[in-house]
């Protein structure tokens, strides 16, 4: 086992406290995420709000009942995993192209867990990992030149259709000094239905599993 995936797996660990048998829980999608599902089937869980179509499969093989987020009402919890995250718990999220699922499941919870390994820590977010922009298909040139136009360089995710059909602009080189801002603002860009910028939905806590354990962090 990788130091990495151990990691993982005490972050996941960490997370099982703020669970409670009944409870309706918002689960995210990941790698990390993944090792907190095989850990469930020891609750007794009244369903689960899925961010993505790969976590719905992976509950229902487990057994456990998939609640639609428009009759579950707002979540106790919600725990997912991060792409990148600083010191103020606001993250880059949307490596696996969920974003617009899981800022929906995260906005309609009382609580956003986060949980991520040491090196997925910086100090400003979008310099190692680019921000992820959903966008319906005929918008995606259009989309890009908007973001031309801000520095950023967007790649096409060739093959891959997000659970909604649209597609994902990978953005690398845009200036993320000011997350809040730069969230709002790609917001406005016609066209584009989400961003895996997570500010104004940022963590309310951050489990973050390094060599010497579990560090827990609020805001």
């Amino acid at each position: 086992m990788s130091d990495q995936h151990a990691q993982k797996q005490a972050a996941a660990k960490a997370a099982l406290q703020y669970i409670e048998d009944d409870m309706i829980l918002g689960v995210g999608t990941g790698s990390t995420v993944n090792c907190l599902i095989e850990l469930l089937p020891k609750f007794r869980l009244a369903g689960a709000v899925a961010s993505s179509q790969v976590t719905e499969d992976k509950l229902k093989a487990l057994g456990i009942d998939i609640v639609d987020l428009n009759f579950a009402g707002t979540l106790d919890i919600y725990i997912d995993g991060a792409d990148e995250v600083n010191q103020h718990l606001q993250l880059i999220k949307g490596g696996g192209g969920a974003l617009t699922r899981e800022k929906i499941v995260a906005a309609a919870s009382n609580t956003f867990i986060c949980m991520v390994d040491a090196s997925k820590s910086v100090e400003i977010l979008g310099r190692n990992f680019p921000v992820p922009i959903e966008v319906l298909p005929q918008a995606r040139s259009y989309v890009a030149r908007q973001l031309a136009q801000l520095g950023g360089e967007p790649i096409y995710r060739e093959g891959f259709v997000t659970d909604y059909g649209n597609v994902i602009l990978d953005t690398y080189d845009l200036d993320v000094s000011n997350p809040i801002a730069l969230e709002k603002e790609l917001n406005n860009i016609v066209g584009a239905v989400c961003n895996g910028i997570f500010a104004a939905n940022q963590a309310d806590i951050l489990l973050k599993a390094g060599h010497d354990g579990v560090e827990t962090l609020k805001r």
